[in-house]
């Protein structure tokens, strides 16, 4: 009966108004190794759309539902294209409080012309609003945080629109398995209707000690403590500690989303880092960082936020005796030990569908780091970030990403050297050596730059033979650069590499693993063909 109706389907798609299926014989062979099915079918003739109409009583403007048809005159018949009208137009009149408007399309047909009119004829009901949000499962969650991500509220009318939006950002907490939504007419009213949210609680919290090799990194130990929804409150709290050959980190976060009623958020972040380049590719400085910042975000729409913060950060650097010369000369100008006062100011928007199991939506970041004439330093770094998600099929999903960025100083001062942008390995041009892209020092080791681009192109898919969406495959191309003085000739322009890539959502973090090739590579070039990451996921 599937295969039928998918016939069916093509017809009735096509123009065939009068298609249908007369009967169906099934036989089998005489050595009854085969069957045979005999479809019996009238096709009937063309018909083409010769006029469409609105009319009825309804209670938003004629003008704006005949923009909703998706069908007009000259066009073929087509089934599919008159039950999108139907819904369209039915999701429209929802979004008002009319909930169980009915839409019928009355067809007028002209079988000498081969020609049919359609007539919309609406009915609207009557107008329903909202009794009670009713809130089930959640043993831990509080109601008040599950109520606040709602945007339809009570003895409000009924908005589809609304629940569907409510329903998305439940989902984008990250502290259920699953959240289902159900909109029951309440019993005896008419024009009532009840909203029952049911939850189902996931583990919130994570305590994760590990060790691992990173590219580049040597042995990274990890350890970290996070709750994500800190006493059912919602609010994050993490520390972290990483160690590695060239960063060891640690770190305590706290965010509370809803530090005002009307969305509006705030955080702290305290962390020392440690860099130590000396045995790597990069040229020669170790440094120490010490930072205290606090920082808060503002929600515009339903999908976008401003976010602005304060970070003092203090500096000490380090140098070898095979340190570039700019490095000396920077360090003899401004000094080792520099105290920041740093400004930050960003935009995102998030209308991806999940921020972990992505299959379509856009992710947007524009942010700038200042450092504010007020304290040793002077100089400005904009960035700016994008992923763009399109489902191909239930299984494949094709995603472009995209950064850049410039920086520069200001006020008689230079942007730092330990601030530069640097590009290659994991996160931007896979298959080469992580942060080796762009200007060289006379040792062939790298500079970074004021001046960064990358992107990659990617189709991903679940792992073939494993249900579970926490391993996916891909096929990507990268590319990138980065751009600034240098002292190695050759070592300037785009960079492109492609590969297959492997990400695990693991226990112990998310994992990523590729393997790439370079498609333009040159003879200072320094490649990595097998990389690996354990660490949060963008």
């Amino acid at each position: 009966s599937a295969d039928l109706e998918v016939l069916r389907s093509y017809y009735m798609d096509s123009g065939y108004l009068e298609f249908a299926i007369d009967s169906t014989q099934i036989s089998i062979t005489p050595d009854k190794q085969d069957i045979y099915i005999t479809v019996n079918l009238t096709e009937g003739d063309k018909y083409t759309i010769s006029n469409t109409a609105v009319s009825g009583n309804t209670p938003v403007a004629k003008e704006e539902i005949e923009k909703l048809v998706q069908v007009k005159a000259g066009d073929d018949f087509s089934r599919k294209a008159l039950s999108e009208t139907t819904k369209l137009i039915g999701e429209r009149l929802a979004s008002e409080g009319y909930a169980f408007a009915n839409i019928n399309a009355i067809p007028d047909m002209n079988k000498e012309k081969h020609e049919v009119a359609f007539n919309f004829m609406i009915d609207p009901g009557q107008r329903v609003y909202i009794r009670r949000i009713n809130i089930s499962g959640n043993t831990k969650t509080r109601d008040e945080v599950i109520r606040r991500e709602f945007r339809q509220v009570e003895s409000s009318w009924f908005d589809v629109k609304k629940i569907k939006q409510s329903k998305k950002h439940v989902d984008q907490l990250g502290f259920f398995e699953e959240a289902n939504i159900e909109t029951p007419a309440v019993p005896g009213a008419a024009d009532q209707m009840d909203v029952n949210v049911s939850v189902t609680e996931k583990s919130t919290g994570s305590f994760t000690v590990g060790a691992g090799v990173g590219s580049g990194e040597g042995l990274v130990l990890t350890a970290g403590v996070s709750q994500s929804n800190l006493f059912g409150s919602g609010s994050h709290l993490s520390t972290q500690l990483n160690t590695g050959k060239i960063n060891q980190n640690i770190s305590v976060s706290y965010t509370n989303p809803y530090f005002t009623d009307d969305g509006m958020s705030r955080g702290f972040d305290v962390y020392k880092r440690n860099s130590n380049a000396t045995n790597t590719t990069l040229s020669q400085f170790t440094s120490s960082t010490a930072g205290i910042g606090v920082r808060f975000g503002v929600p515009i729409s339903d999908d976008s936020n401003i976010s602005y913060g304060l970070t003092i950060e203090n500096s000490n650097i380090g140098l070898t005796a095979l340190s570039p010369l700019r490095y000396t000369s920077y360090v003899n100008t401004f000094g080792s030990v520099n105290t920041t006062a740093l400004g930050t100011v960003g935009w995102t928007r998030d209308s991806r569908d999940s921020a972990i199991y992505t299959t379509e939506g856009t992710m947007q970041r524009a942010y700038a780091e200042i450092a504010l004439p007020v304290m040793d330093m002077r100089y400005y770094k904009l960035n700016y970030e994008q992923q763009w998600f399109y489902p191909l099929s239930s299984n494949f999903t094709f995603m472009l990403n995209g950064i850049a960025g410039v920086g520069a100083g200001y006020a008689g001062k230079q942007m730092p050297f330990f601030k530069n942008f640097y590009a290659g390995g994991s996160g931007s041009v896979r298959g080469f050596e992580p942060s080796s892209l762009g200007p060289r020092d006379i040792n062939n080791l790298s500079l970074g730059g004021l001046r960064r681009i990358a992107g990659s192109m990617e189709i991903m898919t679940t792992m073939p033979g494993i249900k579970d969406k926490s391993v996916r495959l891909s096929g990507f191309v990268d590319g990138g650069a980065v751009y600034g003085s240098g002292d190695l000739p050759g070592s300037a322009g785009m960079r492109y590499s492609t590969g297959v890539a492997l990400t695990w959502l693991s226990p112990m973090g998310p994992l990523k693993f590729s393997y790439g090739l370079p498609l333009n590579k040159q003879a200072v070039d320094k490649l990595q063909a097998f990389q690996f990451t354990m660490g949060s996921m963008f």
